[in-house]
């Protein structure tokens, strides 16, 4: 493998990172997957593959794709006896607005929101989806990438973007107003002012949670505000907390901290100035990542 190798896959390795996580859900497997098509990019180069020297990018892509495909269709099993609501692993910047090349990489990163509601997707829907609505590649390239024809994948595409309406109208708010959404909603919480959180939610606010007291969705404004209160209630007997904003899958968020670890991290969804959706990822496995 010749260093010009090596410094083309580097070139392409943050698009792929972002391809594999968005597909998987999880950081660690995304890792893997990636390293798996390093692998294969070094045998291919050394096997002088003319593919992957002519068009080292598409070749990277669909090398990723198809390593998440096999890994989404084999836990299938897993999801489906997964108790509540799946939710991913969140990917958290402490800066709230962050500089130069992470903010590029961060746009491409989908919300937890969406990602949640992608579960509906076969794996071969969500590669399509995502290579041509979040990487915009064309369709000759994604019809390659997954084994099948050019106009299937116009079908999937637009079969996805019907079951994900929900999800894609909420990316309108500025960043500006969600960041400041999000701090009123970290400070209502601390001083325990159930008016005040209220007042953030929208009235059909949904809350999601991958653990704790409930796995099942909670519903409307005033039951999710007194949810998330009786749980700092829980949390302030005998810890030692805090909680800090920071950018949850590129957008503003709450990350809470017990001890100094990552205890649970909150995505926030914002639609028409209110926040419509509370995201809660507390499972352990998910914030290990984050604990360094």
């Amino acid at each position: 493998m010749t260093a010009s190798g090596d410094e083309l896959f580097l070139a392409h390795r943050a698009a792929l990172l972002s391809i594999a996580y968005n597909m998987l859900g999880r950081v660690a497997e995304a890792e893997d997957c990636v390293q798996e098509a390093y692998l294969r990019w070094q045998r291919a180069s050394r096997a002088e593959d003319g593919e992957a020297i002519a068009s080292p990018q598409a070749y990277l892509r669909r090398v990723v794709a198809n390593l998440c495909i096999n890994r989404l269709q084999s836990a299938a099993a897993r999801r489906e006896s997964y108790v509540g609501v799946w939710l991913p692993e969140p990917l958290v910047e402490r800066e709230a607005t962050p500089p130069g090349e992470t903010a590029a990489e961060q746009s491409e990163t989908l919300s937890i929101a969406l990602l949640r509601v992608m579960e509906s997707l076969s794996p071969v829907e969500r590669a399509v989806f995502l290579l041509r609505e979040v990487f915009e590649r064309p369709y000759p390239e994604i019809a390659r990438a997954v084994g099948k024809s050019d106009a299937y994948c116009r079908q999937l595409v637009h079969r996805a973007k019907e079951r994900l309406a929900l999800g894609q109208s909420r990316f309108s708010v500025s960043s500006d107003e969600h960041e400041r959404l999000a701090l009123r909603f970290a400070e209502a919480c601390a001083s325990d002012d159930v008016h005040a959180l209220v007042e953030l939610l929208s009235t059909d606010v949904t809350l999601y949670s991958d653990g704790g007291e409930t796995r099942e969705p909670v519903h409307h404004a005033d039951a999710v505000a007194r949810f998330i209160l009786a749980g700092r209630e829980r949390l302030s007997q005998g810890s030692s907390w805090s909680w800090r904003i920071a950018r949850v899958n590129g957008k503003p968020g709450v990350v809470i901290l017990v001890d100094s670890s990552v205890y649970a991290v909150f995505a926030l969804e914002v639609r028409a100035g209110r926040i419509d959706e509370v995201d809660i990822i507390v499972s352990p496995s998910k914030l290990r990542h984050l604990q360094a």
